[in-house]
């Protein structure tokens, strides 16, 4: 009875004290069947250097259903627990919350007794989903400090397209959903990614598209005419309240992954977008708060790369170059160095952003991309590019997947993305390296997405504490 009176101890107060824990022994890897002709899975990869099973599948849960289309997916619980706002003070990291982007089916998996053989504990259909919130294609979770939190792509209606997407909220021990987050959304309509600071109470939410914009495939209408999300929206966190927009010009099309600094005390994080439909460059910009305001500013652009329409896929031939397409971005615990996915190119780059406003290229590696096909050291081929990155708590290893979307794997590679993940070392000044040994290929029956690692992570855990 005392143990479970006892906080996580993989729950901590600072980043800091987060970055001193154990290394992660084992990662859980999101598979997706691309044509939806089998379940999709959870992966367990063992990523202890010292086990006999180093970069192997340990284990794969296969879902009773078909077509869920795996995506982004987190824990019931992490740091954010420890807020002494919190009510739920004896939580554990134990069950991943992994949402169905096209089915809006939720699974609840239970990693406990044994972390290496994960079961599944409860199916949540997507017309409860709908029925108690409205919304539907539930996409980002993240553990808050009192129940777990969750954005959607989609509104009512088979076509998502009924109303507004939004986030809605689960209670983080039964699993029931309680309802839309939302009290007073303002203006906001679209939706993809969210993140907050939660001592300064406040949340930020970015943009993708309608269901109907990307279910099917990159819609290139709707992205030459700036049709696609633009803007970043600001929220009273605990009134539920929207605050303010920032609207980055429409040429700068899909504002997608959130990266606030972790410690609180920091009041600014990071934002990147995916194309300028100007240039076909990616972006990063950096948000902050001062005066009262957030603001916003674009602080690093990589361009796109020219390349003959030969080596082009069909969607990209009348432009003559791969865009980098930045798909993820991810930050380190001591927001020292931000990682930027350019799946388009196949490159994956840190950048020191010591200085937010001023972020400096520091290393890069290049692997896959649309036009160059770069292979790993092993001098096996990598199909995709650098995708889904998560970051060691240590800030040692940076590991990545290739697959984006289904339907926008085969538009922009057609010879498809059978599922891979790698690995990079980083070095102690910065730069980073492909490591020789570590690389999982999970087979041409799946595409791989989100990475989880054992004990949290560098997008999972929001802490409330500053590091001394």
């Amino acid at each position: 009875m005392l143990e479970t009176l006892r906080p996580d101890p993989t729950f901590h107060p600072s980043p800091r004290l987060a970055m001193e824990a154990p290394r992660e022994r084992i990662a859980y890897t999101a598979l997706l069947s691309p044509d939806g002709s089998r379940p999709d899975a959870l992966a367990v990869v063992d990523v202890d250097p010292g086990s006999p099973t180093y970069s192997q599948v340990l284990h794969r849960l296969d879902m009773p259903y078909k077509g869920d289309e795996f995506h982004h997916f987190g824990w019931n619980a992490c740091s954010s627990a420890l807020s002494p706002m919190s009510g739920h003070a004896f939580l554990k990291r134990r069950y991943l919350i992994i949402p169905g982007i096209r089915s809006s089916r939720i699974y609840v998996v239970d990693t406990q007794p044994d972390p290496r053989k994960p079961t599944l504990a409860k199916v949540i259909e997507p017309e409860e989903v709908m029925r108690k919130t409205g919304y539907s294609r539930p996409h980002t979770t993240h553990c808050g400090p009192e129940g777990i939190y969750i954005s959607t792509l989609g509104g009512g209606g088979a076509d998502g397209t009924q109303g507004p997407a939004g986030v809605f909220l689960m209670d983080c021990e039964s699993f029931e959903i309680l309802g839309k987050w939302e009290i007073d959304r303002g203006p906001q309509q679209l939706h993809y990614d969210f993140w907050w600071n939660l001592p300064r109470d406040y949340m930020v939410s970015s943009e993708w598209g309608r269901p109907p914009q990307f279910e099917n495939g990159l819609v290139a209408e709707d992205l030459l005419s700036n049709k696609y999300g633009h803007q970043l929206h600001f929220w009273d966190l605990r009134g539920r309240k929207h605050l303010q927009t920032i609207d980055l010009g429409a040429n700068h099309q899909m504002a997608l992954e959130i990266r606030p600094a972790h410690d609180p005390t920091r009041e600014y994080g990071f934002l990147g977008v995916v194309v300028d439909t100007t240039n076909l460059e990616g972006s990063v910009w950096t948000w902050w708060r001062e005066g009262g305001k957030f603001h916003a500013k674009k602080t690093a652009t990589i361009p796109a790369e020219p390349a003959d329409k030969s080596v082009l896929p069909p969607l990209l031939q009348g432009f003559g170059a791969a865009p980098p397409l930045i798909s993820d971005i991810d930050l380190s615990l001591d927001d020292r160095f931000l990682y930027v996915a350019c799946w388009g190119t196949g490159e994956l780059r840190q950048y020191d952003v010591t200085d937010p406003m001023a972020p400096k290229l520091t290393g890069s590696v290049r692997v896959g991309g649309i036009a160059r096909h770069d292979k790993l050291p092993s001098g096996r081929p990598f199909p995709g590019g650098p995708q889904m990155t998560e970051i060691s708590r240590d800030g040692k290893r940076v590991y990545f997947t290739n697959g984006l979307y289904s339907r926008w794997d085969t538009q922009f590679y057609p010879g498809g993305v059978p599922g891979v993940q790698v690995m990079c070392n980083v070095g102690a000044n910065g730069g980073i390296e492909l490591d020789r040994e570590f690389g999982v290929e999970f087979g041409p029956e799946f595409g791989a997405h989100q990475i989880r690692l054992e004990g949290g992570d560098c997008s999972t855990d929001s802490f409330c504490y500053p590091s001394a």
